[in-house]
């Protein structure tokens, strides 16, 4: 199955959180908190302005960012729980 994101959205897929902190103790599952940093698997074509020129995206699959702690709807694609926001949501790429 295949998905592609309309207008300004992006489909990211979180990284995984930390299993241990620094000082060794394990977290339990419900204790850990989602990340905010995740890689983009697929961006929409953009947005238009008022003159109805497309405007790209500045992100592209593969980049991995920094989103904010609410941002975005999860949604299940092909068995994978994935993110859908818009590019603003999206803080930075981390480089």
């Amino acid at each position: 199955m295949t998905f592609r994101p309309l207008h300004d959205r992006v489909v990211v897929r979180r990284a995984d959180s930390e299993e241990k902190t620094k000082g060794g103790i394990i977290i339990p599952d419900t204790a850990k908190e989602k990340p905010q940093e995740a890689t983009v698997v697929a961006v929409g074509p953009g947005t238009r302005d008022e003159n109805g020129r497309l405007v790209a995206l500045d992100v592209k699959a593969g980049d991995r960012v920094l989103f904010g702690k609410w941002s975005g709807t999860e949604v299940k694609i092909g068995g994978e729980d994935l993110l859908i926001m818009k590019e603003s949501d999206i803080l930075g790429i981390v480089g």
